[in-house]
């Protein structure tokens, strides 16, 4: 009987030990994960950004149409930049994601949608597109997906005046801030744990059709723990200029504690307006990803009087509250990749 006391008060011993153990490698992964040097933060910088949404909406870009001149420029221009700071391809034979797009009826549709060749025999209008994917590999399995849409609405000569469509806040803003974080990440020299995925996507004004064939065709979609989309980042309704729209799943709620975390911390320069949704659907990229069930973080700066103008030009972006998003968005990409669970 005395025996199998002491059996049994052993087990206790050992099953409280492990208890313990377990809650503070937790404690310990925790911190760990969501450590990411200040330091890096500040490589993040108004001049970059300024740069990269000035060279994308510059009239040289000829408004960005997918599958144009202008986007084909644009694609090769970040492609240049990841190159550079060392971010590799997502693909072993290059950083591009083809796809080809043809017009059926009123709307866009993409070889992975349908059988396109019957539209393109017919004479329907088409285009060869591409997503540009960068990557930052994880030491484990999993994926995080960072995304915005580089293409815009080109040129209309229809038009009296200027006739080209910048589309600086729509969409260089989040282009600019997916690739300030990218470039942030790569030059921390930390690994993350999941790996992460730099999208830049084609042809999302003709109707989300670059992230539509990227989550058709991935293999691995059941593997992405979240997504993270920018979409006119870069300025703000003239009545609250520091407005953000910060966008996230419901049912990850520590998407928005993070945030609260961080704003507390460091003395951003935008105001964010919170909101947590079981249904983001609609309106931008997430919206393939969101339809799959993957976890969302979405950042949005709300209309503006240039919406979808000529008039949406370089220099109105408000490049403190631009760069300041970015560096926050990036906090949440380093724990994305790192957090086990959220």
């Amino acid at each position: 009987m005395f025996t199998e006391k002491m059996n049994g008060m052993k087990k206790v011993r050992i099953i409280l030990v492990l208890f313990v153990c377990t809650a503070l490698l937790s404690v310990t992964e925790s911190a760990h994960a969501q450590k990411f040097p200040t330091k890096w933060l500040s490589s993040i910088t108004e001049e970059r950004t300024e740069n990269i949404v000035g060279y994308l909406a510059s009239d040289m870009l000829e408004g960005r149409d997918a599958g144009t001149r202008g986007g084909n420029i644009a694609a090769e221009y970040i492609v240049s930049m990841f190159k550079e700071w060392g971010i590799e391809p997502f693909d072993k034979e290059g950083y591009y994601q083809h796809f080809l797009a043809a017009k059926n009826g009123n709307s866009w549709v993409t070889e992975a949608d349908l059988d396109i060749s019957g539209l393109v025999e017919d004479g329907n209008e088409n285009r060869s597109m591409k997503n540009v994917l960068g990557v930052i590999p994880g030491k484990e399995e999993g994926f995080v997906v960072v995304g915005a849409h580089y293409d815009h609405l080109g040129i209309d000569s229809t038009l009296v005046g200027d006739v080209c469509f910048n589309g600086a806040d729509d969409n260089a803003s989040g282009v600019a801030a997916v690739m300030m974080i990218a470039r942030a990440i790569k030059m921390s020299g930390k690994q993350p744990r999941r790996t992460i995925i730099f999208a830049l996507w084609d042809g999302e004004e003709k109707g989300l059709l670059g992230s539509r064939f990227f989550v058709k065709k991935c293999p691995f979609l059941s593997e992405i723990s979240a997504y993270m989309n920018f979409d006119m980042v870069g300025r703000g309704p003239a009545e609250n200029p520091g407005h953000l729209s910060y966008m996230y799943s419901a049912g990850n709620p520590l998407f928005g504690e993070w945030l609260k975390k961080d704003v507390k911390k460091h003395d951003f320069r935008f105001a964010p307006f919170y909101n947590a949704s079981e249904n983001l659907i609609g309106g931008s990229d997430n919206t393939p990803f969101a339809r799959k069930g993957v976890p969302i973080v979405w950042y949005h700066t709300e209309g503006h009087p240039d919406y979808h103008r000529p008039s949406d030009s370089a220099d109105k972006i408000n490049y403190p509250k631009l760069t300041d998003i970015a560096r926050a968005a990036c906090l949440c990409v380093w724990r994305l990749a790192n957090v086990r669970e959220y």
